[in-house]
């Protein structure tokens, strides 16, 4: 039995098919149907949420470095990994329990925000005996000079959420590519 779009009933819940690529603009024709690209200026956002566990920033540091390159965002990835890494590796080393990364783009700015179920904000200044070699204390130092913009919060607890903290940067596009064409 064949249907058409237009005998669809209206309580239908599949999705709307004018969202999905054809089976002659698709490249991949064996794995029809699936949502067409967003456009590169659409909006996204990513979440991941990870155990406090020292593998935790690298497997951070990785999702972000994909989720930039399939965005064609690559041109952000060294300072958002050094930097998500800086972040994930300070939720994991100095809180008990689990954090998150979200990646959220809204053209030309991509703001990545680490939350951590502490409400103790890092110092904004590293520590006078932080030298060159230190192992830590300099963390916000990278961010404030890597970051085009960045800030932190504590965030209240219960009954208003979970509490802790987010501390968030923002990096920018010089200029935004032209949108690409899709034929």
């Amino acid at each position: 039995m064949s249907s058409s779009l237009s005998t669809r009933p209206a309580d239908d819940p599949s999705p709307d098919p004018a969202l999905f690529l054809t089976a002659e603009a698709d490249p991949f024709p064996e794995q029809t149907p699936h949502p067409r690209p967003l456009p590169f200026a659409a909006p996204w956002t990513y979440e991941l949420h990870f155990p406090c566990d020292p593998r935790s920033p690298g497997v951070a540091r990785l999702t972000l470095r994909a989720v930039l390159a399939a965005h064609d965002l690559a041109e952000l990835g060294d300072r958002a990994e050094l930097l998500t890494t800086e972040l994930a590796t300070n939720s994991v080393r100095h809180t008990k329990g689990p954090a998150f990364v979200r990646l959220h783009w809204l053209c030309p700015v991509l703001r990545v925000s680490v939350w951590d179920g502490s409400p103790d904000l890092p110092p904004l200044v590293p520590p006078p005996a932080v030298g060159v070699h230190s192992d830590g204390g300099r963390g916000m130092v990278i961010l404030d000079t890597v970051a085009d913009r960045w800030g932190g919060c504590a965030i209240g607890g219960e009954p208003y959420g979970p509490g802790g903290k987010t501390v968030w940067f923002e990096l920018s596009l010089p200029q935004a590519p032209p949108p690409a064409v899709v034929a």
